[in-house]
């Protein structure tokens, strides 16, 4: 374990660097420290089993692992190679071992931990852009029309920004939607807590994907009510309130929130339907006839 954990690192010892600076360095991602955290709870949970598994290497791993070895290298090494590639080839090494060395039975177990390593790898730039646009857009469409029931106000939407006159007064600068207000942070940590949490929820499967999907439009929805209420603030109360740590502080009120409305779900699921096995028989008594 100790070899095959060395060639590792030395041949990802780059892309390991990378992704530890991005997480220091970029808040999108800094729930990337969590992450392994998370993976090896989901082994703990399994321990018992793993260690009781007696492990048959299965050489279609082996093929695996030269495969993306090979990828790995002509990858880094091409000029127009695709870097997203690099970490996530990192991830699949490690399965491909855990395959070949623990056999079906291992991977059965560890599989989730090994996949779920990947909520930990930054999203290309432009990738991240184009899912973060449409987000934008939609959190001031719904801040400009709700800010329209302030008595006096007009708003002007452009674009990802609102511009707004307030009893004849211009207020400046304009509210803008920037990428840091998209919502994607909360996005990204919320879906891999909603894989955690739908992992260790012991309930039927299509309940925990159901769980699993609300992750997406319940993190959309916090980060639309938080711009919401940052455009109220910048108009009614004061626009350094929507600045600095007070900004921060109301974009870390709305996980709270997020939890809530997935609670709110599970909660509701759980109370649709009844397991028969849980409920109790009911007592059946024999009386002797005197007859």
């Amino acid at each position: 374990m100790a070899i095959v954990g060395g060639l590792l690192w030395y041949l990802f010892r780059g892309e390991l660097k990378a992704v530890v600076e991005r997480w220091l360095t970029d808040s999108s991602w800094s729930h990337g420290f969590l992450i392994p955290c998370f993976s090896l709870y989901f082994l703990n949970q399994h321990r018992e089993q793993i260690l009781n598994i007696r492990a048959k290497p299965n050489y279609l791993g082996l093929a695996l692992l030269l495969c993306l070895v090979a990828m790995h290298v002509v990858n880094k090494a091409s000029v127009s190679g695709y870097a997203y590639l690099r970490p996530m080839a990192m991830i699949g090494t490690l399965g491909a071992v855990v395959l070949f060395l623990g056999g079906w039975g291992v991977i059965r177990h560890t599989w989730l931990p090994i996949a779920f390593l990947g909520f930990a790898v930054p999203l290309p730039q432009r990738l991240y852009f184009e899912v973060t646009l449409p987000m934008r857009l939609l959190a001031a469409k719904v801040a400009a029309v709700a800010l329209g029931v302030v008595g006096g106000l007009e708003t002007t939407l452009n674009g990802v920004v609102i511009s707004m006159v307030y009893k004849g007064e211009v207020l400046k600068p304009d509210l803008n939607v920037a990428e840091a207000c998209s919502g994607m942070r909360l996005l990204m940590a919320f879906v891999a807590l909603g894989v955690a949490m739908a992992y260790l929820h012991y309930r039927p499967i299509w309940q925990r994907l159901v769980l699993l999907a609300s992750t997406v439009p319940i993190a959309v929805l916090c980060n639309t009510i938080r711009v919401t209420v940052t455009g109220f603030i910048f108009v009614l109360i004061d626009p350094k309130y929507t600045q600095g740590i007070y900004h921060d502080t109301l974009g870390l009120l709305m996980l709270p929130l997020a939890f809530g409305l997935y609670g709110f779900i599970a909660w509701f699921m759980s109370g649709l339907f009844v397991d028969e096995a849980c409920t109790a028989a009911p007592d059946i008594v024999i009386r002797k006839s005197n007859s």
